[in-house]
């Protein structure tokens, strides 16, 4: 046996130049790590500082409305072009929500439209138009219309505190105001889609939708001085639709000739008017949230407003476009 004095146990001048190597390794890495996580702070924290000073000047967080755009294009582009009738899901899904958003936000300024009537005929109306056509969307729609105010009726004739009649022919003709703005609109769409190659045609509308709020974003946010419709939407300006046209345009010139296989000069036509309603869609909506005091339709897209407040565009434009593909192609 060794004798403790003669340092069996001792550690050598290699073990510790090994264990002075590792703690040195240690540490560095530590303040590798250390400084790795700093930097990562310090850029989220200038990103927030940019997001936060871009949706001051344009009023919406952009990186949430890229995010939500390229959802919805995946599952529009993937129920068009794999199974159209799956798209009859996706239509009601959307009119369905931006009914009772719509009608909920009524209700909190106090116009009581009835929500569960109002949802049914927009999801109703959607398989009326894609199986039925417009004479089946268009009875669906008027039907639906008389069962709504048959149920406000009901519900004023069955409460405590009656309403005034001012105030009953208000919601009545709100009631008729959601499904003249949301449903039929949105009805417009369905019937387009199921057209012979109308799958074609709502993609490439509502590529010039897209191309109008990008050209009226770009352009407005490094351009714009000279205020639209400042009573409406501050933020809209004149340089903006300049360059939304301008988008529309080109963006219309290239889907009608390399997907809907017309003459360019068609697409000039179909981005003109679908900048139009775009905008018109866009002020539209401002307008209803004004009127109604509040910021946004509802908070069904956390941080980023109602669904209704993503479409707003896309409605108008849909009557432009299906009236487009009547007058063109049939």
């Amino acid at each position: 046996m060794r004798r403790p004095d003669q340092g069996g146990d001792r550690p050598t001048s290699d073990d510790r130049r090994t264990t002075g190597f590792r703690q040195d390794f240690d540490a560095r890495a530590r303040a590798a790590r250390s400084d790795f996580e700093a930097q990562i702070r310090q850029r989220r924290a200038e990103f927030g500082v940019r997001n936060e000073a871009l949706t001051a000047r344009t009023g919406r967080n952009l990186p949430a409305a890229i995010a939500i755009a390229l959802a919805f294009a995946v599952v529009m582009l993937a129920s068009l072009l794999v199974f159209k009738p799956v798209f009859m899901l996706v239509a009601a899904f959307l009119l369905g929500v931006g009914v009772y958003e719509l009608a909920s936000a009524m209700r909190f300024a106090g116009r009581d439209v009835p929500r569960i009537p109002s949802v049914a005929v927009a999801v109703g109306t959607v398989p009326a138009a894609f199986l039925g056509g417009q004479d089946w969307a268009l009875s669906t729609l008027l039907g639906g219309i008389v069962l709504i105010s048959v149920w406000r009726l009901v519900e004023v004739a069955v409460a405590r505190t009656k309403p005034s009649v001012q105030n009953v022919v208000r919601d009545l003709t709100n009631g008729l105001f959601v499904q003249a703005y949301v449903t039929l609109l949105g009805a417009c769409v369905v019937l387009l889609s199921a057209q012979d190659r109308g799958e074609r045609w709502v993609i490439a509308f509502i590529l010039v939708v897209v191309a109008v709020d990008t050209g009226a974003y770009a352009t407005g946010i490094n351009l714009g001085k000279h205020p639209m419709a400042p009573r409406i939407s501050p933020k809209k300006t004149w340089e903006g639709f300049g360059g939304s046209v301008a988008a529309s345009i080109v963006v219309g010139i290239l889907v009608t000739w390399l997907m809907l296989g017309l003459p360019w000069w068609t697409g000039i036509v179909l981005g003109v008017l679908i900048s139009g309603s775009a905008t018109l869609g866009d002020l539209t909506e401002s307008m209803i949230k004004r009127d109604l005091g509040i910021k946004d339709i509802s908070s069904f897209l956390p941080g980023h407003g109602g669904l209704l407040d993503r479409i707003d565009s896309i409605l108008p434009s849909a009557a432009i476009a299906y009236l487009m593909y009547l007058v063109i192609v049939r």
